[in-house]
């Protein structure tokens, strides 16, 4: 069974054209540049991509007007290579996927209006001023408030009311990944948890780590959001299932391919409502005057096949507060 529960996140209408440029603009001549944070064979990201296009396409924006720029990339290097093919070819407002291209496109010294989508705390990680007024030329859709990582403490608990270890799995590229931990950290004392933070920096480690975990007498784990993690989706949840680490991820996508649970938001939405702001952006809104948005549902959902694997009961008032059960 499956029930969504989003509220839609942009508001308002687009405004007119600024005088100079009311007139329907020459064809092709406004260059939209796109960074994914993923392989460009990576179905998540194409799958994202599709969404905003589509999005853009709806509200007006088809290929005699605009020119869709897209380049790819889902580690470090290949991100500062992309940025930097992207900015050179001066597009006139740039979608970012994620918290490292939207960092490195700040690094290579972009001026053109940016607008994010996927990115944690962009306040706390210095992509904007804040929430209300971005300033600068940067705005979009963040994913996660850090408080969200104590969710996952929380949510594994009750799945596992035994518990007393959880590992964590993080990506160091990301930039979040501390803030995230930090606030794990505050929380695992009250619930009676204790954290073994472990990084993930390629698909080796990510079996060295869950070995480590299983060895450790770990209970648990959460995988923290990243890149990395996307691209890496496979190979974590089949670690986890070998190791036998009842884990919870941060999206839908996990759980569906088999992992435990997933606690998290729709990513998909993001990606119309970015399409949205930069509706609004080549309109003649300003990127920095335009809010932070923060998804205010989320969704959870829960692989009762992967519980029965790892011999675990999931309380019914956990599957009754489910969005998503799959049998």
């Amino acid at each position: 069974m499956r029930r969504r529960d989003f509220l839609t996140l942009v508001g308002g209408g687009a405004v007119a054209w600024p005088v100079a440029a009311r007139a329907q603009p020459p064809r092709g001549s406004i260059r939209v540049g796109v960074l994914m944070g993923y392989s460009e064979n990576n179905e998540t990201g194409r799958r994202y991509l599709r969404t905003f296009r589509d999005a853009l396409s709806k509200l007006g924006w088809d290929n005699d007007r605009i020119v869709i720029d897209v380049r790819w990339g889902d580690t470090p290097d290949q991100i500062r290579a992309t940025v930097a093919e992207l900015v050179a070819r001066r597009p006139d407002i740039i979608v970012a996927s994620s918290a490292q291209v939207v960092s490195a496109l700040h690094k290579a010294g972009a001026t053109a209006p940016i607008v994010f989508a996927n990115v944690p705390d962009p306040v706390g990680i210095g992509l904007v001023q804040s929430f209300a007024k971005p300033g600068g030329n940067t705005t979009g859709f963040a994913n996660f408030e850090q408080s969200l990582a104590s969710k996952w403490l929380e949510l594994i608990r009750e799945v596992l009311p035994r518990a007393t270890r959880i590992g964590v799995a993080y990506s160091p590229p990301n930039p979040a990944w501390r803030g995230r931990l930090g606030v794990m950290e505050a929380s695992a004392g009250p619930l009676g948890l204790k954290l073994a933070p472990a990084a993930t920096n390629d698909s080796a480690e990510i079996e060295r780590v869950f070995a480590e975990f299983a060895h450790d007498a770990i209970d648990g784990a959460v995988v923290l959001p990243s890149i990395f993690a996307t691209v890496h989706r496979k190979s974590l949840l089949a670690a986890a299932a070998q190791h036998r680490v009842p884990t919870v991820y941060p999206f839908r996508e996990f759980a569906v391919d088999g992992g435990l649970l997933s606690y998290g938001i729709d990513a998909l939405d993001q990606y119309r409502g970015v399409a949205a702001y930069v509706d609004r952006i080549l309109r003649g809104e300003k990127a920095g005057n335009l809010p932070v948005q923060l998804p205010t549902r989320f969704e959870l959902v829960i692989n009762l096949r992967a519980a029965r694997e790892l011999g675990l009961t999931v309380p019914p008032t956990f599957l009754s507060r489910a969005d998503e059960v799959i049998e």
